[in-house]
């Protein structure tokens, strides 16, 4: 399998090469050459395989698809090493549980960090440590996070050989669970940078220095973001097992609605429907920050500025520039390169929106690929988390609350499979103003805020982070 980017760059390459790598030379994101087919024969494989055998064998198949230059043996076992009931707390690693009627919420955030980012961080945390170990190579990790992506990276990575984790997160824009989460980590190799901005100035930060060819290539420096084609691969594989939980056949359809920011998770939903999963809908539920919400419904992908991205309860999702939307963009195109360069790289960065509303292709959006969309504002959260916990008895976290709230305007005939995103605890106090109480705070987390603290405040400014990062690493 070869993989390619979606500006057009000539190179093709492996996919250890680009677990390594993150951004293309050219800005644009990595995609296979075509998505494997899931034929029907296939896809009754895996749900036996699934049934039989568990959640890490599930994902060997499905990553043994799009990883040909890691022995299979080697695959099969850090499959098994990642996915373990005793890291994800039970034997499906991912179950299903029926709210209401057709409606399901799957649980992806029994990992060690609460959030769904852990089904995937995981699994890249021992590629990481398998790869440069197989290459004597070591790797500056630099990330961007909203809330989630930075624990779940920083606990995938703490401790291993070779590694060392630069994560820049928004000052001041996270709940105090989700930075002593991270900020109390003491361990040498992770770095934490406050950042005076929004999420996206972080991940404008990111970009800039990984598209510093030079000073990426000195400093070995790889990222952990969804822009990381390894870690969406990682997520492709929890909507098969989803799938198979809510059916009992393969003739059968079901629908996922994902709470979404960065375009990540449900672009791993994108990917499995592309490859022949029964996916009839993909709804992508968005918070005050509406930016793919209005694209869905009008074809107009209009970013914002600092000033204008809304701080919320739902705080992972504070994000008005979607990085992996340029992965399905560049397939809704017809994998036009150029016109994805000139949408991204003009449209975007120069004048900060696109508009394909008047565009044919637009309609494929919902016709071909099943998008749909919806938006949920923090009185919306509130009444569902308080509607959850008075008729079924549970707590969720704001973010599953607002995939839940816009999962209801979208029900149909089959399955609707809402991807759960944290466990309430990474938002106690947005769930004490629902509820009057706070959530249940798992025992290993007790007092975590009180711990010492190690974290770095610097100006939103690339320079100076590249500055930190030299000389911790000369």
């Amino acid at each position: 399998m070869l993989y390619l980017s979606t500006r057009g760059h000539p190179d093709r390459k492996r996919f250890c090469d680009i677990l390594l790598e993150g951004l293309a030379p050219d800005g644009g994101l990595y995609l296979p050459e075509h998505y494997p087919q899931i034929d029907a024969a296939r896809l009754a494989q895996l749900r036996a395989t699934y049934r039989d055998q568990g959640y890490a064998a599930l994902a060997f198949e499905i990553l043994s698809l799009y990883i040909d230059d890691i022995p299979s043996a080697d695959l099969r076992a850090l499959c098994e090493k990642t996915y373990t009931a005793e890291v994800f707390g039970t034997r499906e690693i991912v179950p299903l549980r029926r709210l209401e009627g057709h409606l399901w919420i799957e649980a992806l955030s029994n990992g060690p960090t609460l959030a769904f980012k852990d089904m995937a961080m995981q699994l890249l945390g021992n590629l990481f440590e398998y790869e440069l170990a197989r290459r004597g190579e070591e790797l500056n990790i630099l990330g961007a996070t909203s809330g989630d992506t930075g624990s779940a990276a920083e606990y995938a990575m703490r401790g291993k050989k070779g590694v060392r984790v630069f994560m820049t997160s928004p000052h001041g824009r996270m709940s105090p669970f989700q930075q002593a989460q991270m900020f109390s980590l003491q361990d040498a190799n992770i770095h934490n940078l406050a950042i005076e901005g929004v999420f996206d100035d972080c991940q404008d930060i990111v970009k800039a220095v990984s598209n510093d060819h030079a000073f990426k290539a000195r400093y070995k420096i790889g990222t952990v973001n969804s822009i990381n084609w390894a870690r969406l691969l990682a997520q492709v594989v929890y909507y098969f097992a989803g799938y198979f939980q809510a059916t009992q056949d393969d003739g059968q359809k079901v629908s996922f609605t994902v709470p979404s920011g960065n375009f990540g998770n449900i672009c791993a939903g994108h990917v499995a429907r592309q490859m022949g999963l029964p996916i009839a809908r993909l709804v992508v539920a968005t918070n005050e920050n509406d930016v793919l919400d209005e694209f869905f419904r009008t074809g107009a992908y209009r970013v914002r500025g600092s000033a204008d991205t809304h701080e919320t309860s739902s705080p992972s999702m504070d994000i008005s520039k979607a990085s992996n939307f340029e992965r399905f963009v560049f397939d809704l195109v017809g994998r036009d390169a150029a016109r994805t360069r000139d949408l991204f790289a003009q449209g975007v960065a120069q004048q900060g929106f696109f508009d394909l509303g008047g565009d044919p292709v637009f309609q494929a959006a919902r016709a071909q690929y099943g998008f749909e969309s919806g938006k949920s504002t923090h009185a919306d959260r509130l009444a569902t988390i308080r509607d959850v916990h008075q008729r079924f008895g549970q707590i969720i976290d704001t973010h599953t609350a607002d995939g839940v709230k816009v999962a209801r305007e979208h029900l149909g005939a089959e399955p609707m499979i809402v991807l759960e995103t944290a466990l309430p605890i990474k938002f106690a106090e947005t769930i004490h103003e629902a509820l009057g109480r706070a959530p249940e705070r798992p025992a290993k987390f007790e007092g975590i805020e009180q711990l010492p603290k190690r974290v770095q405040r610097l100006p939103a400014d690339a320079a100076q982070v590249k500055a930190y990062i030299a000389a911790h690493c000369d």
